[in-house]
């Protein structure tokens, strides 16, 4: 499939390659996407993306190697943009994204380069949507923020889920509620994600993070119902984290969920926007909820986790204590060897009830049926969060009826890439699955 034609001097920049999740999503370009692509690696050390050239030449010799771009300080506005302007997409790894991350958003919002991050941040994202929405869309300017395990693969099978409901009962089929839960996860976390966890308290205010953190505060159009999922939760789950889902079992409060839930919920807004202005309706519904859980090894477990989450968020809060548990983590840059990462492993599951609107008969013959999903992948985690970045940045460059499907520039969600990035993160090792089951 021909590359999308621009006339800047890059197809792709990778901003923030010599670090954890850049080195991977360099590799995985270097070694899967079309050798015609014209690419850059960037970042502040000159010897540092030497090497991972080098590294990068040893994975494919067969290709001509990144171009280097030097930015001397992350927070150089100017170098940003005159970098940006000879970019077609922009993916940067570099955080965390609340204290280095607005620069480089920022540039492509000006410049009109697309832009790819990996930031776990809700706060950062509801600052950016806030300042440079309205900037993007007269740019021409694509951006996708939480493109990474945050919150690509929940924002993905949540809108697979939708489209398996459509196709069993017809186009015009609304979701109900949808429940994620975290099935397998073996992984520990970088030095990059580490540092998020530790400074987030310390680049944004508690009503800041209240804001942003808010049922639909990423969404570009209200919720009718904005409280329906909490009202949903029982008591016992709120004290002890469990729920049990039909289909999915047990579950236990989930590290992620309130994360991934900003972004199922700005996709949730963005479609509902989308279908009113007469684009193909892919929306999910007026009542739409949406949870997510993580599956424990029994409900004793999944009690200490919930539990250990409460003491890290104490920690979190107590300056003197993150002091100390940072002392004992990887560093920005650092994370498992490859060796050990290589035995990650990462799988959702989810099911999602259809809303038949009220048709009692529908609901009788047709009640039971719930579609169920998962998505997986075996092998590091920062890998596949390279692999995200890296086939969504092709997605956009290579299909010309995601585009067309996208219209104009604006801050985006991964699910509004649809079909074809799922197709691609497939065939990557990235793989999805639906389909009809009864409870």
């Amino acid at each position: 499939m021909p590359l999308k034609q621009h006339g800047r001097d890059y197809d792709i920049v990778v901003y923030g390659a010599s670090g954890y999740t850049g080195k991977y999503t360099a590799q995985h370009i270097a070694t899967h996407l079309p050798t015609t692509l014209k690419w850059a690696v960037a970042g502040r050390s000159r010897s540092k993306l030497e090497a991972v050239v080098s590294r990068l030449q040893e994975l494919n010799p067969d290709r001509l190697p990144p171009s280097i771009e030097i930015i001397s300080s992350t927070t150089d506005r100017t170098a940003l943009e005159a970098l940006c302007r000879r970019t077609f997409i922009l993916l940067t790894t570099v955080g965390p994204y609340g204290s280095l991350g607005e620069p480089a958003f920022a540039a492509c919002a000006t410049t009109g380069t697309h832009y790819f991050d990996v930031t776990g941040e809700v706060p950062f994202v509801h600052k950016m949507i806030t300042k440079y929405s309205s900037l993007a869309a007269q740019s021409g300017a694509k951006m996708f923020p939480q493109i990474g395990i945050e919150s690509a693969p929940s924002d993905l099978l949540t809108w697979s889920l939708t489209q398996q409901l459509k196709r069993e009962f017809g186009p015009a089929t609304k979701t109900g509620q949808v429940t994620l839960s975290i099935h397998t996860l073996r992984s520990a976390p970088s030095g990059g994600t580490l540092a998020t966890v530790f400074t987030i308290l310390e680049t944004f205010s508690l009503k800041q993070l209240k804001e942003a953190y808010k049922p639909y505060a990423l969404s570009p159009v209200p919720h009718p119902n904005p409280d329906l999922a909490e009202r949903r939760t029982t008591w016992i789950t709120k004290v002890t984290g469990l729920a049990t889902t039909p289909i999915l079992g047990l579950g236990t409060t989930s590290v992620a969920a309130k994360t991934d839930a900003a972004i199922v919920q700005r996709t949730w807004g963005l479609l509902s926007e989308a279908s009113n202005k007469g684009k193909e309706d892919e929306s999910y519904g007026p009542r739409f909820s949406f949870k997510q859980y993580m599956k424990p090894r029994n409900w004793l477990s999944g009690v200490a986790i919930h539990l250990g989450l409460m003491v890290l968020g104490l920690v979190m809060a107590t300056p003197f204590l993150r002091k100390v548990a940072k002392k004992f983590v990887y560093q920005p840059g650092e994370g498992a060897e490859e060796e050990v990462a290589k035995r990650d492993e990462l799988e959702y599951w989810g099911v999602a009830k259809p809303d038949f609107g009220g048709d009692e008969v529908k609901e009788k013959e047709e009640g039971r049926k719930r579609a169920f999903g998962r998505c997986w992948f075996r092998g590091p985690v920062y890998y596949y969060t390279g692999v995200l970045l890296a086939e969504a940045a092709a997605t956009l460059l290579e299909e010309e009826s995601v585009d067309e499907q996208l219209g104009g520039g604006g801050i985006y969600t991964p699910a509004c890439l649809g079909q074809p990035f799922i197709d691609r993160l497939d065939k990557a090792g990235f793989h999805f699955e639906t389909k009809i089951m009864e409870e």
